[in-house]
């Protein structure tokens, strides 16, 4: 979504409905650096051939995520 639309009113409505796992996500899916470190992060995953599973989750840990099922 173009950051113009960010503080639309429908956008604001829509993240006032929202629970805090999905305004976390909100946060975190408009956060520049965070976008940046998760491409960064797929890149060295794609580059390196390394375990995927381990450099996610020290991406994980870098920005404090957690999943709950």
């Amino acid at each position: 979504m173009p950051t113009q639309y960010w503080r639309s009113p429908e956008t604001v409505e829509r993240l006032e409905r929202l629970e805090r796992a999905g305004f976390a996500l909100e946060f975190l899916r408009r956060n520049a650096d965070y976008r940046r470190d998760f491409a960064r992060t797929e890149r060295q995953i794609e580059r390196e051939g390394a375990d995927p599973t381990t450099i996610r989750r020290s991406f994980a840990h870098r920005w404090r995520l957690r999943c709950r099922a």
